[in-house]
């Protein structure tokens, strides 16, 4: 472990130049290594899973940064982290972090970033003094990746009231623990979860910095992107049923082939999404084979269809075409098709209004503006159900995310700061 030193990579490959406003890439880089000594893992990626003891530590420590940087700093009953500076005058606040928990084994980016950026520009205020009209609050939300209960989000949805209580306490963790025995080991009650949400006419936005996890932003050769959506995602289920056979004595004329037509499926839902819209994709990631045999004809196969657009209309009408072509491609080949839907949750677009006022701080700080579609999940999602959202990605090299090769230089993490600096003050007219 002795080896690893992510302060020092990310200081080595930084020359300084983006420091200046009060911002400070050093700082980011101590801070983002000594949060990745918490749940280092031996091939020096990072395990703190939601509502574990790893994760508390993490929160811990940035709560201690959030108070010498002058925040009023509170834990709620879900062990979400606020650290709030106050405006010059009683308003709504503007709120912006991320999440500091991990999936096991990920990497050291995801998340933390996001905190660390929203307080560093108190930081940066605090330097140059700086005091907004509007109060500003650095969150740190619990559970976002979900790897102790294969959900996610846990303290984003308490906090904007929308978690099923009920449906949580019968949730049970690898460890055989349920949810509520998870939530006394580290100090917290199911009550205390449940009660946490807040008056939302208090926040007047939420912004979330949040590596890209993808390639465009590294193709463009920028730091980093305006999101203009976060795609809401749709599982389905399909089922073909055909006749298993020998696969020496029935000849290719008389089969059934529950493969060959659900591979037939699979190249048309690859080429579904154009046509529909420029960001919405839909994967067959997971497939299985019965009876399985090297000599039997399959006889079944059941697959899964993941299909997603920052676009409700585009999103919701590729599902029906996905769901068309099974049927056709079912009954060309002779066998039966079923299907169901396993999720469906909506996309949340970004205001075009706020779009706009990203590129403008974008174009204040030299950057070429560009928008990208987020593919996957943020806390921001689960908020921007209820209250205006903006965010922004950084650039990740290869797209390499949830991995302990996950990486940003701290060039681009530091210009993102500074973009999103702009963006709140400018907000405060």
């Amino acid at each position: 472990m002795s080896t690893f030193n992510l302060e020092k990579k990310l200081m080595d490959l930084y020359d300084g130049n983006k420091d200046y406003e009060g911002v400070s890439g050093s700082r980011l880089a101590h801070r983002l290594g000594e949060i990745s000594k918490i749940g280092l893992t031996t091939d020096y990626g990072s395990n703190r899973p939601g509502f574990s003891y790893e994760e508390k530590q993490a929160k811990e420590l940035v709560m201690k940064w959030m108070r010498e940087a002058g925040l009023e700093v509170r834990m709620d009953g879900a062990g979400n982290v606020i650290g709030r500076l106050e405006g010059k005058k009683d308003l709504p606040a503007i709120l912006s972090g991320s999440h500091v928990d991990s999936v096991p084994n990920g990497g050291h980016f995801d998340g933390p970033l996001g905190v660390l950026s929203a307080l560093e520009v108190v930081e940066a205020w605090k330097e140059t003094g700086y005091q907004p009209e509007k109060p500003f609050e650095v969150v740190i939300f619990t559970d976002e990746e979900g790897a102790r209960f294969n959900g996610g989000f846990g303290g984003s949805e308490a906090m904007l009231g929308t978690a099923d209580i009920d449906e949580k306490q019968k949730q049970v963790d690898t460890n055989g623990l349920t949810f509520a025995e998870v939530l006394e080991e580290i100090g917290l009650t199911v009550d205390g979860y449940a009660a946490s949400n807040r008056n939302l006419d208090n926040i007047e936005m939420f912004v979330e910095v949040h590596i890209e996890q993808g390639k465009r932003l590294e193709k463009e050769n920028l730091p980093c992107g305006i999101v203009t959506g976060i795609a809401g995602p749709c599982w389905l289920e399909f089922t073909f049923i055909g006749e298993a056979g020998h696969a020496g004595n029935t000849p290719m004329n008389d089969r059934k082939d529950a493969l060959v037509a659900a591979s037939e499926f699979i190249q048309a839902v690859h080429k579904l999404p154009s046509q529909f819209s420029d960001s919405a994709v839909a994967t067959v990631g997971k497939i299985q084979v019965e009876p399985n045999g090297v000599n039997v004809i399959p006889g079944a196969v059941t697959l899964f269809v993941d299909i997603r657009d920052i676009y409700k209309n585009t999103r919701d009408a590729l599902i029906e075409a996905v769901i068309d072509t099974g049927k056709s491609v079912g009954k060309k080949h002779h066998v039966a098709v079923t299907s169901k839907e396993n999720m469906r949750v909506n996309p949340v677009p970004i205001e075009e209004e706020t779009q706009k006022l990203l590129e403008r701080s974008f174009k204040e700080k030299g950057i070429r503006p560009y928008k990208l579609p987020s593919g996957a999940g943020h806390d921001a999602m689960v908020v921007g159900e209820k209250l205006p959202i903006a965010m922004l990605f950084v650039q990740s090299k290869d797209g390499i995310s949830h991995n302990p090769a996950e990486w940003s230089e701290l060039k681009d993490c530091v210009e993102t700061v500074h973009v999103l600096k702009q963006f709140v003050e400018s907000l405060q007219v």
